[in-house]
């Protein structure tokens, strides 16, 4: 695995009301959610991940004390909205990196589409890079470390990252992909159920 100097923010702070129950503990491909997560992060090419807790700090904390390459950091502020958490993972990034990885609990992704992503943030030396499914953009969100003051400036009134992208100066770079995994989303129990039947095929590595 290249060395891309990059670290994870994995978003799981949220109150998960939509779910009804935490949705980093939700049962996935023979473990949790949130472990899942971190382990894609790691293994696409991260070398750590910060995972921001909030509503469920308690319960997550188990699986995330010990953890190699894990970092956890919670969010007290996190009814104030995503960009507090946002801002709560880039306040622990550790200096000299290259890339951070922005990424939510809840969008599931196999290792190979945050490798593509990191990779092709890396060969074409862009501000942002993100991946993108029949003309609709995706997660996860690639930054260079030099827009960090930028991250941690966002608000919510200003629609969080948004407000980056829409920098005229910004070089945002489009990784399009063959398949809808880049926009899965699991907000509510029917698309967890969808997200279970579906996941197999949509995560097929095209690389």
């Amino acid at each position: 695995m290249p060395d891309y100097k990059a670290v994870g923010i994995l978003l799981a702070a949220g109150e998960s009301s939509r779910m009804g129950r935490p949705k980093g503990l939700l049962p996935w491909r023979g473990t949790t959610l949130l472990e899942y997560q971190m382990n894609s992060l790691l293994q696409g090419g991260c070398d750590k991940v910060i995972v921001v807790t909030g509503k469920y700090d308690v319960e997550m904390a188990p699986l995330l004390k010990d953890r190699l390459g894990v970092i956890r950091a919670y969010n007290p502020k996190f009814l104030e909205g995503k960009t507090t958490s946002v801002k709560a993972g880039v306040w622990e990034l550790p200096d000299g990196i290259h890339s951070i990885v922005l990424l939510a609990v809840d969008q599931p992704r196999p290792a190979w589409v945050i490798e593509k992503v990191l990779r092709l943030h890396t060969d074409f030396g862009a501000d942002v890079t993100s991946p993108s499914f029949d003309g609709h953009g995706g997660h996860p969100l690639v930054f260079d470390a030099k827009l960090r003051p930028e991250l941690a400036a966002i608000t919510e009134e200003d629609e969080g990252v948004r407000q980056i992208f829409r920098k005229s100066e910004i070089d945002h770079h489009r990784v399009k992909f063959d398949s809808a995994i880049v926009r899965l989303d699991i907000n509510t129990p029917e698309a967890y159920e969808d997200a279970l039947a579906s996941y197999t095929e949509l995560a097929k590595s095209q690389l």
